[in-house]
């Protein structure tokens, strides 16, 4: 929240949200507050960079929300594409929502992907085989932090 506290947003994009929670509050009063344009989005919806340059919204979908661990599992997942060049973005979904996916998509190539940020950090609840293998990366990133 700090950068919408501190640095003057226009718009802000989120996924659609399937539970309350404090943070999801908490952020809702400051982009109302400071009076930013928020865009909600889900799986069908493309978001345009530049000519070729966009975002696909894979995931989450409200015919398919899912209700167990819903923040994770509802997560934004988003694949960047540019000319030949793709990268899958995966919130923090589990395992619960990449067979949700693998299951949407299973007749398209649409997960393929350049580059793959892997879910939840690297977590043992993420990263099934069927899901790494529709994906089939070239490289995959893990997000950390260091403390």
């Amino acid at each position: 929240m700090t950068i919408l506290e501190e640095i003057n947003v226009k718009n802000v994009i989120i996924g659609k949200q399937f539970e309350e929670n404090d943070n999801l509050n908490k952020f809702l009063e400051i982009v109302k507050e400071k009076k930013v344009n928020v865009k909600i989005i889900e799986k069908g919806n493309r978001v345009k960079i530049e000519k070729n340059i966009y975002f696909d919204v894979l995931w989450p979908s409200s015919d398919n929300a899912i209700f167990e661990n819903a923040i994770n599992n509802n997560s934004l997942v988003c694949k960047l594409n540019y000319k030949k060049f793709s990268m899958l973005f995966t919130g923090d979904i589990e395992e619960e929502a990449e067979k949700s996916i693998c299951s949407l998509y299973e007749e398209t190539n649409i997960l393929k992907s350049t580059v793959f940020k892997v879910p939840h950090h690297g977590s043992k609840t993420s990263s099934t085989e069927a899901f790494l293998k529709k994906i089939s990366p070239k490289i995959a990133l893990i997000g950390v932090r260091s403390k």
